[in-house]
């Protein structure tokens, strides 16, 4: 990991998209990092790994629903100091379980 002081860098978040895949960006203990793109092409995934995948990406379109209808994000519950995306997604993963 190379370590970096630059005040420009400290707090900088780049999205997947701009960095290319090529490096991240870390935080950790008020210290600004970079390091390489994780490679996860040649991990196995379990069986139930790939259950929870596949539950958690449902989760995601059922909330991406939720946020994308006017009345239902207007009626929806949200938690105290959540948005309703990620209400959506507890309530989904809850009812799931």
């Amino acid at each position: 990991m190379a370590k970096t002081k630059n005040a420009l860098l400290t707090g900088i978040k780049v999205s997947k998209a701009v960095s290319n895949k090529e490096f991240v960006v870390k935080t950790r203990k008020g210290q600004t990092f970079f390091t390489k793109y994780p490679d996860m092409s040649n991990v196995a995934w379990s069986a139930s790994q790939l259950d929870e995948k596949s539950r958690f990406a449902a989760a995601v379109a059922y909330a991406r629903e939720i946020v994308n209808d006017p009345v239902r994000k207007a009626t929806y519950k949200v938690r105290p100091g959540s948005t309703v995306y990620h209400s959506a997604i507890k309530d989904f993963m809850r009812k799931r379980s």
